[in-house]
C-alpha cells in the first residue's frame, strides 16, 4: 500500500473541486481504503481530496522565487497574476505597461472574478475572519498564501458559458458589459470538473452497530405490541398482552393480498401518466428522472375500492386480520431489504449513500447500503416513500371506519372517527398533490434505502399512523361539536405552518432567483446554496417539524384522555423530529461551516419558539 504523504494537523494548499484554485488547509484525517485526505478549510468547510490535489506550501514559493529570476517585463505579469483578483496590492511598483493600461488590468479582473464566483466569493478566507483551526487567533498579513490561482490562457467561449451554466450563476446588471470583455482574448482561470470519490462512513449514527441491531428487533417488537395493546379492553401501555399463537400471526392469504397490493401500486407508478422531472444533482453530477404520478395512483385506488365496495366487499376485513397484515408487511419489508443489500454489492462506489458506507454489514443493512437503488427505471425508495405505504394509510382508516359501523351498528360514523380520517386523508393528498417536494428531501438526497426506510415505509406508517382510527373501533369516544371546531382549527393551523414551510423551502432550493421570492433573504454558503433568514424559516430552524408535531396533536385529541395509547404518535412523533433535527444540524454544521454558525445565531430557536 502506498504511504501517506502528509501528516494529520499539516497545513497545506488543497484544490478546490471544479477549479485550479489552491486555498490553505489542514489535514485532518486520511482514509488508508479509498486513499483521501480529510482537509479543513479556513470556513469550516471539510471535503476529501486526493494526494494529487494537495500541495506543500513551499512547492508555491518555490514556483514564486523561479518567477522573479525572470525578465523585467515577465516579472511583472508574474507579480499581477500571483494575486487572487479580490487581494489589494499593497506596495507593489507599477511598470509602465501597467500605468498605461489600467483599463485592461481592471478588465482582467473582472473576467477572473466573474468566472469563478462560487469560489472567490464564497470561499476565499475573508480578511475579518480571525480564527484558526485550534481556535487561536489569526493574523492577516501581506503574505497570506490561503489562494493561488493558477492560470491558462483563453478557452473558447463555449468553454465560458459552460462554466457559467455549471455554477447556474445569476445574470446581472453588466452582463452586457462582461460579454464584451469575455470576447477579447484574455487570460482566465480554467474550471475543470473532477469527480467526487464516496468515502467511508465515519460517523455512525442511532447507535452504531448495537444500536442498528437493537433497532432492527425492537421496530417490529414495538409495532405488534401497540397493535396488541390496542385490542384489549384496557388498552393501557402497561397491561402487557399474552403472547399470541405463532400460527395465528400468519396467514398465506393476508400475505397474498398484500403482494397484490404492493404490485398494483407498481402498475400504477409505470403508467405513462403524469409530468417527468429531474431530482436533485448526485455526487457524480449526475440528475436522475422522476415521474409524478402519485396523485393520480391515490385516484385510481380510490376508483378500485369504490368498485370493491360496490360488489359487497367487506373492507373491514382488514380489521379483523390487522395483526396478520402487520406480520405479513414486516415480512415484505425484511426481505425487501435483504435483496436491496444484496444488490448494493455490485453497485459503483458513486451509487452508495454516504451514511450507509460504512463497512460494517447491520449498520450498512439498516440504514441502506445504496443511494438510489433503480430496476429499469423503476427508483425502488422513491416508489415505497410515498405509495403503498402512505395510499395504504388511507385504506386502513376507511376500513376501521367501516368496522366502528358495523360493530357498533352505526348508520353514520362518530364525529372523532370523522375527525380523525378527514385530517390524515388531508395529510395524505397533500403529500401526493406536492410529490415533487419529496425530492429535495434527506431520504432521497442522502439517505440509502435498506431496512430503516423499507420498514418505515411499508410497516410503520400504515400500521401505527392509524393507530388513532385502530383505537376508535374498540373504545368510541364522543366529542361535541365545539370540541371539534377546536381541533379542526388547531390541526388547519399545523397544516399552515407544514405547507408553507416546505413550499417555500422547495422553491428557494429549486429557483432561488423566482420574483415570487425575492422578499426573502438568505446567508449564502460554500456549497453555493442559501440559508433562509426571513419567512418561516427565519422565525424557527424547522418549521415544518413544529407543524408536523401540531397536526399530531390534533389527530389524538379525538380520542379522548382515557388512555396514553393514542398519544404514542405525538410522543414518537416529537422524539423522532427532535432526534432528526439533531441530524440536520450536525449535518449542516458540517456541510455549511461558518454560515450555519451564522445562521444560528439569526435564528436560535430549533422547533419551538421560545423554547426549543
Amino acid at each position: 500500500m502506498p504511504s501517506r504523504k502528509f501528516a494529520d494537523g499539516e497545513v497545506v494548499m488543497g484544490r478546490w473541486p471544479g477549479s485550479v484554485l489552491y486555498y490553505e488547509v489542514q489535514v485532518t484525517s486520511y482514509d488508508d481504503v479509498a486513499h483521501l485526505y480529510t482537509v479543513k478549510y479556513k470556513d469550516g468547510t471539510e471535503l476529501a481530496l486526493k494526494e494529487s490535489d494537495i500541495r506543500s506550501q513551499s512547492s508555491f514559493k518555490h514556483r514564486k522565487s523561479q518567477s522573479s529570476s525572470s525578465s523585467p517585463s515577465r516579472r511583472s505579469s508574474s507579480r499581477s497574476r500571483s494575486r487572487s483578483p479580490g487581494r489589494p496590492a499593497r506596495g507593489r511598483r507599477r511598470s509602465a505597461s501597467q500605468s498605461r493600461e489600467p483599463k485592461d488590468d481592471k478588465k482582467k479582473t473582472i473576467q477572473e472574478t466573474s468566472l469563478a464566483p462560487p469560489v472567490l466569493v464564497l470561499f476565499k478566507p475573508s480578511e475579518n475572519n480571525t480564527k484558526r483551526y485550534n481556535g487561536e487567533p489569526e493574523s492577516t498579513e501581506k503574505n497570506d498564501t490561503s489562494c493561488i490561482i493558477l492560470e491558462q490562457k483563453l478557452k473558447p467561449d463555449l468553454e465560458v458559458k459552460r462554466v457559467l451554466e455549471q455554477y447556474s450563476l445569476r445574470s446581472r446588471k453588466d452582463d452586457k458589459k462582461k460579454e464584451e470583455i469575455y470576447s477579447e482574448k484574455k487570460t482566465f482561470v480554467a474550471v475543470k470538473p473532477i469527480e467526487k470519490v464516496p468515502t467511508k462512513t465515519k460517523e455512525l449514527e442511532f447507535g452504531g452497530r448495537i444500536g442498528t441491531f437493537m433497532l432492527i428487533l425492537g421496530l417490529p417488537a414495538t409495532v405488534f405490541y401497540l397493535l396488541s395493546v390496542c385490542k384489549q379492553d384496557d388498552p393501557s401501555l402497561l397491561n402487557f398482552p399474552p403472547l399470541p399463537a405463532l400460527e395465528s400471526l400468519w396467514d398465506g392469504r393476508v400475505f397474498g393480498i398484500c403482494l397484490l397490493w404492493f404490485s398494483l401500486q407498481a402498475v400504477f407508478h409505470l403508467l405513462p401518466i403524469g409530468k417527468v422531472v429531474e431530482g436533485l444533482p448526485l455526487s457524480n453530477g449526475r440528475k436522475l428522472q422522476y415521474r409524478i404520478n402519485g396523485f393520480y395512483a391515490f385516484i385510481l385506488t380510490a376508483a378500485a375500492i369504490g368498485v370493491l365496495l360496490y360488489f359487497q366487499f367487506e373492507l373491514d376485513y382488514l380489521y379483523d386480520h390487522f395483526m396478520q397484515f402487520a406480520v405479513s408487511a414486516a415480512a415484505f419489508a425484511l426481505a425487501l431489504s435483504i435483496y436491496l443489500y444484496v444488490r448494493s454489492l455490485k453497485a459503483p462506489e458513486e451509487e452508495l449513500a454516504p451514511g450507509g458506507n460504512s463497512g460494517y454489514f447491520i449498520y450498512d443493512f439498516f440504514t441502506g447500503h445504496e443511494l438510489n437503488p433503480r430496476i429499469g427505471n423503476f427508483d425502488l425508495k422513491y416508489f415505497c416513500e410515498l405509495r403503498p405505504g402512505l395510499i395504504g394509510w388511507v385504506v386502513i382508516n376507511l376500513a376501521m371506519l367501516l368496522a366502528e359501523m358495523k360493530i357498533h351498528d352505526l348508520s353514520v360514523p362518530s364525529l372523532s372517527m370523522i375527525l380523525v380520517n378527514s385530517f390524515q386523508l388531508l395529510y395524505v393528498v397533500d403529500a401526493l398533490w406536492n410529490e415533487e417536494a419529496v425530492l429535495t428531501t434527506m431520504d432521497i438526497t442522502h439517505d440509502g434505502f435498506g431496512f430503516m426506510l423499507a420498514f418505515g415505509d411499508l410497516v410503520w406508517v400504515p400500521f401505527v399512523y392509524s393507530l388513532q382510527a385502530f383505537y376508535l373501533v374498540g373504545h368510541p369516544t364522543t366529542i361535541t361539536w365545539p370540541v371539534a371546531a377546536a381541533i379542526t382549527v388547531l390541526n388547519c393551523v399545523g397544516y399552515y405552518i407544514f405547507r408553507s414551510a416546505n413550499s417555500q423551502k422547495n422553491n428557494f432550493r429549486r429557483n432561488p432567483s423566482d420574483p415570487k421570492l425575492a422578499n426573502l433573504k438568505f446567508i449564502p454558503t460554500a456549497t453555493g446554496k442559501g440559508l433562509l433568514v426571513t419567512g418561516w424559516w427565519g422565525f424557527v430552524r424547522h418549521p415544518n417539524y413544529l407543524g408536523d408535531i401540531i397536526m399530531a396533536l390534533a389527530w389524538s385529541l379525538p380520542c379522548g384522555f382515557n388512555h396514553i395509547l393514542p398519544y404514542f404518535y405525538v410522543i414518537y412523533f416529537i422524539c423522532l423530529l427532535v432526534h432528526r433535527e439533531a441530524r440536520d444540524e450536525h449535518h449542516c454544521k458540517q456541510k455549511y461551516g461558518l454560515a450555519w454558525e451564522r445562521y444560528c445565531q439569526r435564528v436560535p430557536y430549533r422547533i419551538f419558539p421560545y423554547i426549543y
